[in-house]
């Protein structure tokens, strides 16, 4: 890796297959389950397409042309009201405490409060204590319950931030 910088910009068509590949190898690298996750979303695997829509976007980090991790944010699913989920946020191990987290996280919400959205929720995992200890940081708060019906039942970490 040369000391260039990092860009965040948003996904391009041609980043689905990179995207792909850094999700499920975070998701393979933390032992995370392949049924009722991320890694059999068929979304996984067309993120430009699932973020094209007008309350949605998602983001990528990139460094010469490779990308090394991304998140987005679209209305939450099967909820009423102005929250939008903070999505599929993945880095590859050779970024992480560097900052970009936090950088990637505020680009996301402002993003969000550019759409209108007045909450951003989330779903993690209890064992990925880095990145729970990242949200926290940025103002996330721990929920009892899960908010809308994402599908993915083995998150079972809600967070909420009032936008």
């Amino acid at each position: 890796m040369t000391n260039k910088e990092f860009i965040i910009r948003e996904i391009k068509q041609q980043d689905n297959l990179e995207v792909a590949k850094v999700i499920r190898n975070v998701l393979i690298e933390l032992g995370v389950p392949k049924v009722g996750t991320a890694y059999e979303d068929r979304a996984t695997d067309e993120m430009f397409e699932n973020f094209q829509k007008p309350t949605s976007t998602y983001f990528v980090i990139e460094q010469d042309g490779e990308i090394f991790g991304g998140a987005g944010i679209a209305q939450l699913d099967n909820f009423e009201g102005k929250t939008c989920e903070l999505q599929k946020m993945y880095f590859l191990p050779i970024i992480r405490g560097k900052g970009l987290g936090t950088k990637l996280i505020r680009t996301c919400l402002q993003k969000a409060k550019e759409l209108g959205f007045e909450n951003c929720y989330l779903e993690t995992m209890p064992y990925m204590e880095a990145a729970r200890a990242l949200y926290h940081k940025n103002g996330f708060l721990n929920l009892d319950k899960p908010m809308g019906n994402t599908g993915h039942y083995s998150c079972n970490v809600w967070m909420l931030k009032k936008l």
